[in-house]
């Protein structure tokens, strides 16, 4: 059986806290190639985003918390972003159902995208289709 190049397990996502405020989701993401990663990545978000596939409903501007995996890298990557736009189920072009998450203008975010950006490389300008904008 072989696996995925995009491995993603959820927590139970938004849910309500003491004094009713949502705490946000908590997806662990695993890219274990490149490939995929490049499919996910969005670079005309500023401070960089990635493309998440969940079924779970979000709104714009939840929160979601991700630790995220890249290729050949042993370190996992906290990142606190935000949901940026919604790709609903049975969109059209059989686009996957899923949100894009935009990271925070913070440094720890800022080492992240520059940990992507290098791990993709030339193929970042690739005119090759991906899942984000």
């Amino acid at each position: 059986m072989s696996e995925s190049p995009l491995t993603r397990s959820g927590g139970l996502g938004p849910a309500l806290v003491p004094g009713g405020a949502a705490r946000p989701s908590v997806i662990q993401l695993v890219f274990r190639e490149k490939g995929a990663l490049y499919a996910a990545y969005i670079p005309l978000l500023t401070d960089g985003g990635l493309f998440v596939p969940t079924t779970r409903e979000y709104r714009l501007g939840d929160d979601i918390y991700l630790l995220l995996s890249l290729p050949d890298d042993p370190q996992r990557f906290p990142v606190a972003g935000k949901v940026a736009w919604i790709t609903p189920a049975n969109a059209s072009g059989g686009r996957t159902q899923g949100v894009g998450v935009r990271f925070p203008n913070d440094e720890k975010s800022r080492q992240v995208k520059l940990k992507i950006e290098e791990a993709l490389g030339t193929s970042i300008s690739s005119a090759k289709p991906t899942q984000t904008l």
